[in-house]
């Protein structure tokens, strides 16, 4: 899977930066726009944290890192465009003193979030996601649009391709690492609004989930969001 992953993403990323290569002309011979698409590669460094209830408490600086390797259709000549794109999204969010166990059996197992039974020092859920995002984008520079305002709204639609539980104790001055890795009881698609706004390669990005990170009646109603900035260009 990884590897089959690595390939299609390598092709993608040559098929993407060859075709930037091409500049688009007019009839006079220059150029109406310094590439046919720019944003190919946005990097998103965020917050990351979940809309939960009281009795779920995040500690910490909950973080995330969303790298897309986008495709640029202009819209006719005018200052938009239409964006997709394929790439990888991650996410950490620390608990307070709490962990989750996932190991109930029988017709009413589900998730539980529950007070720690082990002096964990750090204990996070980390989840990552194979994803497209899609975007209306607008840029008030269309002749250079890694320069000047520019601005986004989108979908991104992803499916989950791992998650895990991670805690760290220590014992008698030894240091431990307890892992478990489970996609159980999770939703296996995610649905997220996003937008951004900035100037040139550095823009504000925020998104919200669509729907919840656990499956409906298998676990707390937790629904994911973000912000941070993104770092585009190319």
């Amino acid at each position: 899977m990884k590897l089959r992953l690595i390939l299609f993403l390598s092709l993608f990323i040559t098929a993407v930066t060859g075709y930037a290569q091409d500049v688009e002309k007019s009839g006079s011979g220059k150029s109406i726009l310094e590439k046919p698409s720019r944003d190919f590669v946005m990097l998103q460094f965020t917050y990351d944290n979940w809309v939960r209830p009281d009795s779920i408490r995040t500690t910490g600086f909950g973080r995330g890192f969303n790298a897309y390797i986008c495709y640029d259709f202009p819209i006719a000549k005018s200052n938009f465009s239409f964006a997709a794109g394929i790439g990888i999204g991650t996410s950490n969010i620390y608990l307070d003193n709490q962990q989750i166990i996932n190991t109930d059996t029988g017709a009413s197992a589900q998730v539980r979030f529950v007070n720690e039974t082990t002096d964990y020092k750090k204990y996070k859920l980390t989840t990552a996601y194979l994803e497209a995002p899609f975007e209306l984008r607008f840029f008030a520079n269309k002749e250079n649009r890694n320069k000047g305002f520019k601005m986004s709204v989108g979908l991104r639609i992803g499916t989950l391709v791992g998650a895990h539980t991670k805690g760290r104790r220590s014992v008698d001055g030894t240091k431990y690492i307890d892992k478990e890795t489970s996609r159980r009881f999770m939703e296996t698609w995610r649905f997220s609004g996003m937008a951004r706004i900035g100037y040139g390669n550095f823009s504000l990005m925020g998104t919200y989930n669509l729907n919840n990170l656990y499956k409906s009646g298998l676990g707390p109603e937790l629904t994911p969001y973000s912000i941070g900035i993104c770092i585009s260009g190319l």
